[in-house]
């Protein structure tokens, strides 16, 4: 009886053992639930198998010369960068301001 109230007056035995137990569960807890999370996307990021087909072909069919050639028949010269409104701006004011100018350049 009286080791019983000792140990229960030890700081290290009050405090310390339950936040090692804390530490060390959190650490076997979280690696579960970790596991649960990348098995999920792994889930998600199965495609079906005709669709991933298509997307393989048309990675592999892309050649660099044939990317120069369709941008060497691109209009680049006469390309205008155009600013989109602002998230304070009223896009439909902006987007007549903008309508009004290409008109006064035609």
């Amino acid at each position: 009886m009286l080791n019983l109230k000792a140990l229960q007056r030890n700081k290290t035995v009050r405090y310390g053992i339950p936040m090692l137990l804390l530490i060390v569960g959190g650490s076997f807890g979280l690696r579960e639930f970790t596991a649960i999370r990348y098995e999920a996307q792994k889930h998600r990021r199965k495609l079906d198998p005709s669709l991933e087909a298509k997307v393989n072909v048309e990675r592999q069919s892309v050649i660099l010369e044939e990317e120069y050639e369709k941008m060497k028949q691109m209009n680049l010269v006469e390309w205008k960068n155009i600013r989109g409104p602002r998230p304070w701006e009223d896009s439909r004011e902006y987007q007549e301001q903008q309508r009004s100018r290409q008109k006064e350049k035609d």
